[in-house]
């Protein structure tokens, strides 16, 4: 190492180390790896016992301060998972036990893949600067209108008896109630009570025994609606200390579910798929044996009962050999020929085929919103036609009265193109919903329950998705998303 060098590293240790600021660098897991002389000297900590602690055990130590720990926690979350900074006010603790006021920075670390690897936090002690305008309160209050920012959480709290008191962050919009409806109402009215573990009274006693409760489950939205989260419970003590209510914190993970749904249903199609060529290729055999020899027996001078009775068990293996074929079709990975595609051309094209897909004879209204100047989407053009003529069959079939079948495009944050097949239909069952893109499933009495399976296949190959959205009476909404060229 060149002396100049070192002598920058030195001066560049010695300004981080005595900078009049906080400086923390921590690592993925929140963990510090690094801090500065302030760090210590705020925290009356030594530097032994900061190293390598979770950065919120160590800004806001003692049961007193978990309620603190999840808020911040929140930001964080929502800074890495965004990927940018954010400036928030908080108190903390100093090495006297007196509160002091911390402007904070918190910065994710890029890699060159541009995933987070590191954060940094710099911290300002503005005591001073506050204690002339604003007071601790005021401080506490800026923290809660950052929090309800954040569309991913969820803030309330309740007294002793369960009784919502206060309903922010994200509340309203994650559950639907409009805070003067619901403050001073139950807060059971948010939770499942027919499942031991989600019933209100069970969270409580688990907070009262071990000081804290924290639990991937559901809450119910106002129009009764499951929202996965995660829910962590503390205690909600006073300014004397003393234990006043609950506070309720819901990491809304909905999206998250979808993901591990759909690397869930893609291994098991895989399997499938694996299996299904094995079973298809042994039926070949045998139907091949049969086809054949019953072509040379009908060709000999046999009764008219014989002869049909052959021509029926030609049907049939004609019949089986269509299925193995649309079998194998699902197994193989197809090559895919990408090009541009305009999707709302692919669309059109297809729309006078519709009819020809042995559809009930009911009258069906087409209504298409497509998105003008849609930049083109990155697909094989006639695997993307199968897709949406096969949707929009179904969508027929699901309409034996007649109805209205609404196709949407649209552009998703530039660069993915959006697409939407809704129809009036009878809808599908919420315990049928998880089944429906497997293979050999169908709520169809006729159907082979392969359509859709391979649909999911196409898409998936695409490198987008696919997903549906279905109410018993109302109708279904298959909705598409695919990267742009």
């Amino acid at each position: 190492m060149s002396t100049a060098v070192k002598e920058d590293r030195e001066i560049l240790h010695e300004l981080l180390n005595n900078a009049g600021v906080i400086i923390i660098y921590l690592d993925i897991n929140g963990n510090i790896i690094f801090c500065n002389k302030k760090t210590d000297e705020i925290t009356g900590l030594s530097h032994r016992n900061i190293i390598g602690a979770d950065w919120l055990k160590t800004l806001y130590r003692g049961n007193s301060n978990i309620i603190k720990q999840d808020m911040f926690k929140a930001v964080m979350d929502e800074c890495m998972r965004h990927k940018r900074e954010k400036d928030f006010e908080g108190l903390i603790l100093d090495s006297d036990n007196n509160e002091r006021i911390i402007s904070w920075n918190l910065t994710p670390v890029l890699a060159e893949n541009k995933e987070v690897r590191a954060s940094i936090l710099i911290g300002q002690d503005v005591t001073k600067i506050r204690e002339a305008g604003n007071s601790a309160k005021n401080i506490d209050q800026t923290l809660k209108d950052i929090l309800f920012g954040l569309k991913e959480y969820a803030l309330y709290v309740t007294n002793l008896e369960g009784n919502i008191t206060y309903f922010g962050m994200g509340s309203e919009t994650m559950l639907g109630w409009n805070k003067k409806e619901i403050v001073f109402k139950h807060a059971g009215m948010l939770h499942n009570n027919k499942e031991a573990e989600n019933n209100l009274n069970f969270i409580l006693e688990q907070v009262k025994s071990s000081g804290k409760y924290e639990k991937e489950t559901a809450l119910l939205t106002k129009s009764g609606d499951p929202v996965a989260v995660i829910l962590t419970v503390n205690k909600f003590l006073d300014s004397d200390g003393k234990h006043s209510g609950y506070i309720f914190i819901a990491r809304d993970i909905t999206e998250i579910k979808k993901l591990e749904y759909q690397a869930f249903q893609a291994e098991k199609l895989a399997a499938l798929g694996l299996l299904s060529a094995g079973i298809a290729h042994e039926i070949n055999n045998p139907l091949l044996v049969i086809s054949g020899r019953s072509t040379l027996l009908a060709k000999e001078q046999l009764s008219q009962k014989i002869k049909d009775d052959l021509a029926l068990i030609n049907e049939q293996a004609e019949r089986i050999q269509k299925m193995v074929d649309r079998i194998l079709k699902f197994s193989q990975k197809t090559k895919i020929a990408f090009e541009a595609v305009d999707v709302n051309e692919a669309i059109d094209f297809i729309l006078p085929f519709a009819q020809y897909g042995n559809l009930p004879n009911v009258k069906v209204e087409i209504k298409k919103y497509f998105a003008k100047d849609l930049a083109p989407a990155r697909g094989d053009l006639h695997q993307l036609q199968e897709v949406f003529l096969n949707l929009i069959i179904n969508a027929y079939q699901s309409m034996p009265e007649g109805g209205v079948i609404t196709i949407t495009t649209n552009s998703f944050e530039n660069t993915h193109a959006i697409i939407q097949i809704k129809d009036t239909g009878t809808g599908i069952a919420p315990e049928h919903l998880k089944d429906v893109f497997m293979p050999f499933y169908s709520t169809k009495n006729e159907g082979k329950g392969l359509g859709l399976s391979i649909c999911y296949n196409i898409i998936k190959n695409h490198n987008g998705s696919i997903e549906l959205d279905s109410q018993i009476g109302r109708g279904s909404a298959f909705t598409i998303k695919l990267p742009f060229i």
